[in-house]
């Protein structure tokens, strides 16, 4: 069995397509079918099930794939452990958050200094980019502290504190109890710890709204369609300019820390342990 035909199978399985596959990996489709085939003969099982629409993962297909996805992994892994430079380089994907506010410039020190990295960045809620980190489908991100994960290793960033900010109309919490909440997806960190506010507090939000960024739930707010958990330091100048009101929660709620999380069993390449030192140095 070829690493190659371990790739040509993933790809298929991905595509549902031979055509796909080969378009994909730039192989003419008869390259593509006779390496499937192949495979096929040496586990001495069909891999895929051929009906009209394409090609589905059998069981046994199903396992492969699980095993494929481990070796291709591995493989990648031991090249970076024996063929690394020393000088940091090549494809870096993070993920983060939308507000980490020392972002630009922990990305600005790193891109100056190593001009060779091709670097990438994804936003997501929390929950989504620790499942991203942990099937090995970024390199790294910036998450609310949640749980520790036996497969994580956490570096911490900074500690945010948040604030619960309506309109100016409203100026107790007392009043808060019949508006919307306008927050991220679940799997948002600031949105676990309001939600842990206000089943402590008894109450149910009268309805909750999800937004993709938070510029929107900013504005949003400022026009009264609902209040938000945000970070302080993004708001202060709304506050200064006098469209927003602050009502401050407890501790418990309202101090959480951004952290940085990588997986604790890949191969610590120079080009993101010096994101981590710059991650440090700012």
């Amino acid at each position: 069995m070829e690493l190659k035909d371990l790739e040509i199978f993933q790809v298929v399985a991905e595509k549902g397509t031979i055509t796909g596959a080969a378009k994909e990996m730039k192989y003419v489709q008869s390259n593509i079918t006779s390496r499937i085939r192949k495979l096929e003969d040496e586990m001495n099982t069909p891999l895929f099930n051929r009906h009209r629409r394409g090609m589905s993962l059998t069981p046994e297909g199903k396992k492969l794939l699980t095993y494929s996805e481990k070796i291709l992994l591995l493989t990648e892994e031991m090249k970076k452990a024996v063929q690394t430079n020393k000088e940091p380089s090549g494809k870096l994907e993070i993920g983060t958050i939308e507000t980490v506010i020392h972002l630009p410039k922990i990305l600005s020190s790193y891109i100056k200094k190593y001009k060779d990295v091709d670097l990438s960045l994804y936003t997501g809620v929390t929950k989504n980019l620790v499942e991203e980190v942990l099937n090995h489908k970024l390199d790294g991100a910036f998450i609310t502290e949640s749980d520790d994960h036996p497969d994580l290793v956490s570096h911490e960033v900074f500690q945010e504190e948040l604030v619960l900010i309506s309109n100016t109309r409203i100026t107790s919490l007392e009043a808060l109890k019949e508006e919307s909440i306008l927050c991220f997806s679940k799997g948002c960190g600031y949105r676990a710890r309001l939600a842990e506010w206000y089943t402590d507090q008894n109450l149910s939000p009268k309805k909750i709204m999800e937004f993709g960024t938070l510029e929107t739930i900013l504005r949003s707010t400022v026009m009264g369609l609902g209040v938000a958990f945000v970070p302080k330091s993004e708001v202060m100048q709304l506050k200064r300019e006098g469209l927003i009101q602050f009502h401050e929660l407890p501790e418990q709620y309202s101090k959480v820390k951004t952290v940085f999380i990588r997986r604790a069993d890949t191969y610590l390449t120079p080009t993101i342990e010096k994101f981590i030192e710059a991650i440090e140095s700012n």
